[in-house]
């Protein structure tokens, strides 16, 4: 990338014509912003800088300013810099004020004009210069100062040279940050009408995460304006992420021949550094001819803080520089948003300086937790950890999976992510809360399962720490562990399941001495359980349950364990409950969607799919790991019956292995109740035939049975869409005709031959085709022949223009709001004749878009009027 601050090179005077003269007081504003600073409760400190042409009598030794709560100031200049660059410098004022409470306030800026010939500006001289920043004071979040924006809204390019621009933002209180781009702002606060985005050989954006403003690339010389917007974003707890206010930008771009090559810096990558570490690493920078001396430079949030900045040390040399950065990191830094460090290296060639620019993100986090151990309780398991090292931490969250997966966290991955499987079961508030607790939220852990655990430290910003290595623990084995709850039969009224368990091998003989006694139970449809059988055998762990709705209830089961000690008899606990796996079934056009829904204590990784090809006899048919299953290539109208066997396992070799279950058996009857898919709907307008060509297509799983294509149209500036045709099935295009103009939106939907009509397809719109053009030869003598100046016929999709046509001495001779101009050749359409000549004009066409609203167009030439014989 290259920008180009060019200090010692100026380009020749930009031609105007004579006789649209600009006041030289005018010229004036280039660039400038507005930031804030929390001084107390309800008092803000602002910064305004502006950047301004030296050469202009129109100094501003004082600002007028609008704070957003209807009141405003004279602020004064407090600081003048003139080193800047040819013909700019920057102007600094303060002013602080008392806000009344709450609420979002606007406060801005309008200085009179800005500079003159602002290539995407036309008429810039003559255009105010307006900012604007948004502060929001909230007791949501008790801090908030703006964005401080490290880089000067003064820069410079060339022609045919890749330019960047990065504000390099830095928000003291680590809000995160994003930009966009948005219009240049004049009269009242509005964007201006005239303002259009700098041409780029590619492309002309913004990095809405980065920053990078990147023009690709510039195609002429001269002075461009664009303004960005740094939004603030605050996740505050119990709320959510809010935009909390933004900052507004409005800088300027010179853009030079290409008379130089700008430094490379060599790449530049974003990092990670725990606090308490120090990072340094080494940039270099070259320059292409080798002959020019290189200044690498740096700026950025890390070197503006109080507490342990970091610094970048860099001599200028010919050909090659480099610099060394460092920054010894403390807990002070942690926090969630990257800080940003923009690196520029400079040649010093004698025409045009030239600079290459190379921003990276480095994010600071804090240590994890140590020394992290567990002890079983019950059905609990306790958890405990040393206190974190950095005292900025608020509390500690809990991760937990079934199972290890032995993650290390990489340089840059703070927290647990999801992809190793372990979930977040709780927080704890406080630096010194260091244990916790885990009985499944009051329903107990199940024995026979390794629980796995990391911690990690949370900061007020929602920064969180590496996690803490990982730890493991189960439960001791002094519990029933339920293994089996398989459907034997199913049946409205004479259904059988089988319930199965383990029994318990680690039975404190002390404590629970025996004999025992199990108590299996079942819950009703209303969740209440109920005691259906007992067994006084330790070795008695199964059971066949009758008289079941097996068909249409799914049952939950659990084993009750007594100690029956004679005189010391006692509950020990209950096993885990386990429910009955479930199967149901949604029919389709061709297919039956089985889901099956399953509840139990151990983990099935498996799930097997039957279906009755024979009376009675039942095939698989295929096998999911997740709770679905399409049966597809069926036959409408006939009858498919299912079951589904889940195939699991405990991680406690003592158990049986693999634990099978079936559900209940389901039939269902295919039906055609699916809509085809929507279309995916693409158009090819043709505007000087006000033709638009409609194609579209599907996937081949849904074209099967489409009957006929319904196509919607909403004209320009309407959300109403009307059905303007129909198409049957075959026909892939249509050619819609516009009756004036064809903008608009359409989309299309799909019927079958079961009247099933699909969703909308996606929506195409179609810009207006405006057409307006102007006559550069008038005759006005009488003879009927081009008597009367018109635009060229026909036009279409304009509202109206505003024409101003001027002589050679820039008097105004005619203006008009009518499309259709009808001038007469005479002053104002009834003075005198105007004499044989060339008149200039500016014609404001206000063209009608899509949206329906009007655009503006500007329009600039000659008219040669001349005048043949009269008519007598």
């Amino acid at each position: 990338m290259s920008l180009s601050p060019i200090k010692y090179f100026r380009l020749p005077a930009l031609l105007t014509l004579l006789f649209l003269g600009q006041a030289a007081m005018g010229t004036h504003n280039r660039a400038g912003e507005i930031t804030y600073e929390k001084l107390s409760t309800y008092k803000y400190k602002v910064t305004i800088v502006t950047y301004t042409k030296t050469s202009s009598p129109a100094d501003r030794p004082e600002l007028e300013f609008w704070w957003g709560d209807g009141t405003r100031d004279t602020l004064q200049r407090a600081n003048i810099d003139f080193n800047v660059g040819p013909d700019i410098q920057r102007n600094t004022y303060y002013g602080d004020h008392i806000y009344p409470g709450n609420g979002s306030y606007m406060m801005y800026f309008l200085d009179e004009n800005r500079n003159a010939n602002v290539v995407n500006i036309p008429g810039s001289v003559n255009i105010p210069f307006y900012v604007q920043t948004q502060l929001i004071i909230s007791p949501a979040f008790l801090t908030n100062s703006s964005p401080q924006l490290l880089q000067p809204p003064i820069d410079d390019g060339a022609v045919n040279r890749l330019f960047i621009h990065n504000p390099n933002a830095f928000d003291p209180d680590g809000d995160s940050l994003s930009y966009e781009l948005v219009q240049c702002k004049g009269f009242g606060g509005n964007p201006i009408p005239t303002f259009f985005y700098p041409p780029a050989s590619t492309s002309f954006s913004l990095d809405a995460i980065t920053g990078d403003l990147i023009w690709d690339s510039p195609m002429q010389q001269g002075e461009f304006n664009v303004a960005m917007i740094i939004r603030e974003w605050r996740n505050i707890p119990g709320i959510g992420l809010l935009n909390i206010g933004y900052v507004t930008r409005d800088m300027q771009i010179t853009i030079y021949p290409p008379i130089n090559d700008p430094p490379v810096i060599s790449n530049v990558i974003d990092t990670c550094v725990e606090a308490g570490n120090v990072l340094a690493f080494t940039i270099t920078a070259t320059d292409p001819t080798s002959t020019e001396t290189v200044t690498l430079t740096a700026t950025g949030g890390p070197f503006t803080l109080n507490v342990s900045p970091a610094s970048f040390v860099s001599t200028p040399a010919q050909g090659s520089a480099t610099g060394d950065f460092t920054w010894n990191t403390a807990c002070a830094h942690v926090r969630k948003a990257p800080y940003t460090v923009v690196f520029k290296a400079e040649d010093n060639n004698a025409q045009i300086q030239l600079a290459d620019l190379e921003s990276m993100f480095i994010t600071v986090v804090g240590p994890s937790p140590k020394n992290p151990n567990s002890t079983t309780s019950g059905n609990s398991i306790i958890l405990n950890w040393d206190q974190s090292a950095c005292s900025e931490a608020v509390g500690y969250h809990i991760y937990r999976r079934v199972g290890s997966y032995g993650f290390i966290p990489g340089y840059c991955e703070t927290g647990v992510p999801a992809y190793t499987g372990y979930v977040r079961i709780a927080s704890v508030n406080g630096l010194a809360t260091t244990t916790f607790t885990d009985n499944n939220n009051g329903a107990g852990l199940a024995t026979a399962v390794q629980y796995c655990y990391m911690v990690t430290a949370f900061y007020p910003d929602g920064a969180e720490s590496y996690a803490s290595l990982e730890f493991c623990n189960r439960l001791n084995r002094d519990l029933p562990v339920i293994t089996n709850v398989d459907v034997n039969s199913t049946d409205a009224v004479n259904g059988q399941i089988y319930v199965a368990w383990g029994k318990p091998t680690d039975l404190d003989p002390v404590q629970t001495p025996g004999p025992y006694r199990y108590v299996l139970q079942r819950a009703d449809a209303a969740g209440n359980f109920s005691d259906i059988a007992t067994f006084t055998s330790l070795n008695d762990t199964t059971y066949n349950d009758n008289t079941l709705n097996t068909s249409g209830i799914q049952y939950r089961y659990r084993v009750q364990f007594w100690n029956d000690t004679p005189g010391n008899t006692f509950e020990v606990g209950f096993s885990q409950t386990a429910y009955s796996v479930f199967l149901s079934i949604a029919p389709g056009d061709e297919k039956n969607k089985l889901s099956f829904n399953v509840n139990v204590p151990w983990t099935n990784d498996l799930y097997v799919v039957y279906r009755e090809n024979s009376p009675g006899v039942f095939d698989s048919i295929g096998f999911t790991t997740g709770l679905a299953y399409v049966d597809d290539s069926l036959v409408n109208g006939q009858n498919y019956c299912y079951y589904v066997k889940s195939v699991g396992a405990y991680q406690d070799t003592g158990l049986v292995n693999p634990i099978l279950n079936k559900s209940q058996i389901v039939c269902s009857i295919p039906v055609d109740n699916e809509a085809p898919c929507p279309p995916l709907l693409a158009n090819g307008p043709n505007c000087p035939a006000l033709l638009d060509s409609l194609s579209w297509q599907l996937t081949d799983s849904c074209a099967a049975d489409v009957f006929s294509y319904q196509i919607y149209f909403a004209p320009a500036g309407s959300n109403l869409y009307q059905l303007i045709a129909t198409v049957s099935a075959g026909n892939f295009t249509y050619l819609y005709s516009g009756t004036g103009s064809i903008a608009g939106c359409y989309y299309i939907t799909a019927t079958d031959s079961s009247n099933n009509v699909s969703d909308s397809s996606n929506i195409v719109c179609t810009e207006s085709c405006p057409q307006y053009e102007l006559p550069n030869i008038f005759t006005p003598d009488g003879n009927l022949i081009n008597d009367i100046y018109h635009p060229v016929t026909p036009y279409r999709d304009v509202k109206d223009v505003d024409m101003t046509i001027y002589n050679r001495w820039g008097d105004i001779i005619f203006t008009t709001t009518d499309a259709d101009i009808n001038w007469n050749g005479k002053r104002n359409n009834d003075g005198e004749e105007c004499p044989e000549g060339v008149y200039f004009y500016v014609c404001k066409v206000n063209e009608i878009r899509l949206s329906g609203s009007a655009v503006p167009r500007i329009l600039k030439g000659f008219i040669h009027l001349t005048r043949g014989e009269k008519l007598k």
